[in-house]
């Protein structure tokens, strides 16, 4: 961390002098000989440690400690004194100083004590960084995107550590590794809203969605008439997200020959829009993503090495939710409290005598598969209390993934929800469809699949 910041209050000025000339070497020090004038210091500059005597003009030094530590918390104080008594000791470390000398002392001691209390202040530092990542993480992307990273394990604490650090750096490219639905664009999009590149754009492109024909168009842009059937101007991804971030999903299912072109405009910094002559330069950050063995890209057989380290600066593992089995019951809670509310459904709970069995599914599909159950079954659900019956898949399964008698039958569990949906709405399409957060097409297409009959009405 950077040099501590020192402010010594005492209204004798030679003291305050020779305790600035002895700590300056180590620390950056400041000077008051009242507590009003330590105030506007601290108000300005984010003092780290106060050095207060206790007989002071204005005030004593309790009331020093008192109002320092309700209005700027993260400043921890030292007192010194020639005459405090034992109970204004006690008093003053009750109010949050970490520390007392009795004057006349030896710096040297002052130095330890102010070193010691260095870790108080880089651990509160730390926290403060997992408070602001949990908050923006929250209230951010809660706002923007309808939902938020959930967590109370420890390694996802400490994957919101990294990202507010990686966030931080405007330019560091970042690659994300992990199993399908673990949530590897909740942390691209973290690290978007946590940087100062936040109120730019941010896109997201499936990179193994991209026809090679179509790569040009999607990341360059292209006037109108630049080819047959480019009828209008559009704008490409490295416009789009200039100032901002590009997250490039399932990239190691991305085809060699555009790999080569990838980095090659990766390289430059600049393309050119088709239909026009004119060279652009681009400021992206660039946050990729892969499902595969980070490993396996690394060998630079089915993907280039060199663009592998062009994107992966920095590289994020998020790990399956099998392993961080802490989040599971947090993110049930809250994709209920979601879909709950989104349904108009009255505040439910799970019974208890479920969680152990959902705490024990291995959920294969991470993240994204536990978000579904919970939304079929608060469908199903009439009362206020979700049971094994409203999880059917996982009452059915085995403990790994699969049913009694072989893989149970998904689509079974779509249709029954579909029927309860319907039942619900007294078979009013319109209606079940918004029920099941789907479109009035895709309902209709389900019931000709399942061979649902609507009575009439």
């Amino acid at each position: 961390m950077d040099r501590l910041k020192i402010l010594v209050l005492d209204d004798d000025i030679l003291y305050g002098k020779l305790a600035k000339n002895i700590l300056k070497e180590d620390f950056t020090v400041y000077t008051a000989t009242r507590p009003s004038q330590a105030f506007e210091i601290i108000k300005t500059i984010k003092i780290d440690i106060l050095i207060c005597d206790f007989r002071l003009p204005e005030m004593d030094g309790l009331q020093v400690v008192k109002n320092v530590k309700e209005n700027f918390p993260d400043t921890e104080i030292i007192m010194i004194s020639s005459e405090a008594s034992m109970e204004t000791v006690i008093e003053a470390l009750r109010l949050g100083a970490v520390d007392f000398f009795q004057k006349p002392f030896d710096f040297e001691s002052v130095k330890i004590s102010i070193e010691k209390t260095k870790k108080y202040v880089v651990l509160n530092q730390k926290l403060k960084q997992i408070e602001l990542s949990n908050s923006i993480l929250s209230n951010e992307i809660k706002e923007k995107e309808g939902f938020e990273i959930v967590s109370r394990s420890p390694v996802m604490d400490q994957i919101k550590q990294i990202m507010y650090k990686v966030s931080q750096s405007d330019d560091t490219s970042v690659i994300i590794t992990g199993e399908s639905g673990v949530g590897k664009d909740l942390v691209a999009r973290g690290i978007h809203y946590m940087s100062n590149r936040s109120s730019k754009h941010y896109g997201a492109v499936n990179m193994s969605a991209i026809p090679e024909s179509l790569f040009e168009s999607e990341f360059f842009g292209h006037k109108k008439g630049a080819f047959t059937g480019a009828i209008n101007d559009r704008a490409g991804w490295f416009e789009i997200t200039n100032g901002g971030t590009l997250f490039l999903d399932e990239i190691g299912d991305m085809p060699i020959n555009l790999q080569i072109k990838l980095l090659r405009v990766l390289e430059d910094r600049k393309y050119i829009k088709l239909g026009t002559q004119k060279e652009q330069e681009f400021d992206v950050r660039l946050i990729a993503a892969t499902n595969k063995d980070v490993n396996d890209l690394k060998t630079g057989k089915d993907f280039r090495l060199d663009l592998f380290h062009r994107l992966g600066t920095f590289e994020i593992y998020v790990p399956p939710l099998r392993d961080r089995k802490e989040d599971i019951i947090p993110l049930l809670n809250h994709f209920v409290k979601r879909f709950g509310s989104k349904m108009r459904k009255k505040a439910m709970t799970l019974d208890p005598s479920a969680e152990n069995v959902i705490m024990n599914y291995p959920f294969p599909g991470n993240v994204r598969e536990l978000r579904n159950l919970v939304e079929r079954a608060v469908i199903l659900c009439d009362s206020d209390v979700l049971t094994m019956d409203h999880f059917p898949y996982i009452s059915n399964s085995n403990g790994n993934g699969n049913a009694d008698n072989g893989i149970f039958d998904l689509e079974v569990i779509e249709k029954n929800t579909i029927i309860r949906a319907l039942e619900k709405v007294n078979y009013n399409k319109t209606q079940a469809a918004k029920l099941l957060n789907i479109n009035w097409n895709a309902l209709h297409r389900r019931l000709q699949k399942h061979e649902i009959i609507l009575p009439e009405v």
